[in-house]
């Protein structure tokens, strides 16, 4: 079996003045290649857990391993390089003060990518285009942008030091609905051609569904059902997994019928 890309064994992770940990004995693997969701309701410990494997937070006890290595045994700009997030709110997460251009190259300097400037542009006007973007989009500013595009914008600064592994917490949540099927479109997209392997973080298991070939189910910082994504969405063995798949939208029978 391929070693995992990216695992973490027994994490736990607790915050004082918490009854119960946040994360209690999780364990994930994520293989490369392989597009894993972590999907639960607020509370589960998605995002905490996703901080861990970005290496910002630390475990209170048990490990993340990246390549096989154990997370603190990892020069921190190469793991920066290979693992790269897309955040949930575009509005926050774009300097508004930084031109397109030097948002999505920040990370090429910041891990010294690029021979020289005229290389960086190139890999900037390179990286804008993947996603959807005009390179002369690089010379406006993030208020000039839908929120739609800024998110590409977010991709794209993602995509910049062209990592192996793509972490997005919750990439589509904080998008009007006409624009979420664009942007799970354009990562479905990106995933295939650049051959990324993703995690995603989300409360919808519909978005999963269409993006993710793995899912991890949590409830109260526990794993309660793990799989391929399409056996746990046909054959769920846990309660909470089958509360979440009633809660994804139905169209009306007699709307199914006339189309």
């Amino acid at each position: 079996m391929t070693e995992p890309i990216l695992s973490g064994h027994q994490l736990t992770r607790r915050f004082p003045r918490r009854s119960h940990p946040a994360l209690d004995g999780v364990d994930i693997s994520v293989r490369p290649g392989v597009s894993l969701g972590i999907v639960g309701e607020s509370g589960a410990g998605k995002s905490t857990l996703l901080r861990l494997l970005l290496g910002v937070d630390r475990p209170s006890s048990g490990e993340v391993r990246f390549a096989g290595q154990p997370l603190d045994r990892v020069r921190p700009r190469e793991f920066r390089r290979q693992v790269q997030v897309v955040f949930q709110d575009p509005r926050s997460s774009l300097n508004p003060r930084m031109s397109v251009a030097s948002i999505v190259g920040e990370p090429l300097r910041s891990l010294r990518i690029g021979a020289d400037r005229a290389a960086r542009a190139e890999r900037v006007a390179e990286v804008l285009t993947a996603v959807g973007l005009r390179p002369q989009d690089g010379r406006r500013y993030p208020h000039e942008f839908s929120g739609g595009q800024r998110q590409r914008i977010a991709i794209a600064r993602a995509l910049a030091p062209a990592p192996r592994v793509l972490l997005a917490d919750e990439p589509v949540s904080a998008l009007d609905v006409s624009v979420r099927l664009q942007v799970i479109d354009l990562l479905s997209d990106l995933v295939d051609r650049l051959g990324l392997t993703l995690v995603l973080v989300s409360h919808d298991l519909a978005i999963v569904s269409q993006l993710c070939q793995e899912v991890l189910v949590m409830r109260h910082g526990r794993v309660v059902e793990r799989g391929p994504t399409a056996d746990v969405l046909t054959r769920p063995v846990d309660e909470y997994t089958r509360t979440l798949l009633a809660a994804i939208p139905q169209l009306p029978t007699d709307l199914l019928e006339e189309q």
